[in-house]
């Protein structure tokens, strides 16, 4: 076979599938909107339940509302028979998932679910299927085409489902105006997790700060700036910034060195700051722009201000071993 054909297959396939996702509209109905004022409205868990590759989805889409903040698991209902069931509570909701809506093992969760009144939010594509008669909302998928060859292997019809339950998700999100800061909070780890550090989650703060008072003399910088180790020293008048002194000054002035010389000779006056609510990736970029290796860090409120005060110190190796790229 010519390889090439191999790229014509897979666009073909993905062509498929994305011309079937499209029938997902057909789904926001009053029953989508009785599904999501179910989910807004759970006063216990939110927990998910599938058979195989439903099961898999199931899996994905309890892992999303845990990550914003709704209490979340996945229920495997075979092994519900055996004991599991005992985590399901009456303030809870159930949503279920199976293409089919007819598979055996659903049943007794069913039956369960409606001994004890637990809501349940079915999604199949059968409207006369088992799950969707038992259930109190009822989302029927639409019938899509499979992009394999044989038109059997599950493909568009496991991709709209874990679309239906993403599109749940995001609504809810939403609606509780998730915001970044709030999924920092829930996902602090990783590279998402990463990308949602601030410039105040990274930065050094109180004595770790190189300050010195603007009245010390040039042996004294330098002193502080050993200790600190950050190749930098903010010089401070009354508590607010008033310049900067880095060891590339230090070397260019070498020449004029006096231990006794004033500072405000040397130093850089009204040094680059940032907002301490700035993405640290961003307070990275400017330092790759501005081939600079420390950034200094003030509050909201000082940031537009004329005299700011010192926050915090963001240094190049700080972001670099925090993973922030």
């Amino acid at each position: 076979m010519n390889k090439k054909k191999y790229i014509t297959i897979a666009k073909n396939s993905a062509k498929i599938q994305i011309s079937e996702l499209k029938k997902i509209n057909k789904i926001f109905n009053k029953s989508f909107i009785k599904a999501v004022d179910l989910i807004l409205n759970c006063k216990g868990k939110v927990i998910l339940a599938g058979i195989g590759k439903s099961g898999l989805i199931a899996k994905k889409i309890s892992a999303t509302f845990s990550s914003i903040g709704i209490p979340s698991f996945f229920c495997d209902p075979a092994q519900a028979l055996h004991g599991d069931m005992g985590q399901i509570e009456k303030k809870d909701i159930l949503i279920i998932f199976s293409y089919s809506g007819n598979t055996s093992e659903l049943s007794n969760m069913l039956k369960y679910a409606n001994r004890y009144r637990i809501k349940v939010i079915g999604v199949a594509s059968k409207p006369d299927s088992i799950l969707l008669k038992a259930s109190d909302v009822k989302l029927a998928l639409p019938k899509v085409k499979e992009s394999d060859i044989t038109g059997l292997v599950p493909t568009s019809s496991t991709s709209i489902t874990l679309l239906l339950g993403d599109c749940l998700a995001t609504t809810v999100m939403s609606i509780k105006n998730f915001s970044r800061e709030k999924f920092k909070v829930f996902h602090p780890g990783g590279n998402i997790g990463n990308s949602l550090l601030l410039s105040k989650d990274i930065m050094v703060t109180g004595k770790k700060m190189p300050t010195i008072n603007y009245n010390k003399n040039f042996r004294e910088a330098l002193k502080i700036m050993n200790q600190k180790k950050l190749g930098i020293v903010v010089i401070l008048k009354k508590k607010f910034i008033k310049g900067l002194l880095t060891d590339g000054d230090l070397r260019r002035e070498l020449r004029n060195y006096s231990k006794n010389n004033s500072l405000n000779k040397f130093m850089t006056k009204s040094p680059l700051v940032v907002n301490e609510n700035m993405p640290a990736s961003k307070a990275l970029a400017i330092m790759n722009e501005k081939k600079i290796t420390s950034l200094l860090v003030v509050s909201d409120k000082d940031y537009k201000k004329t005299n700011k005060t010192l926050k915090g110190i963001i240094h190049i190796h700080f972001l670099l071993q925090n993973g922030i790229k």
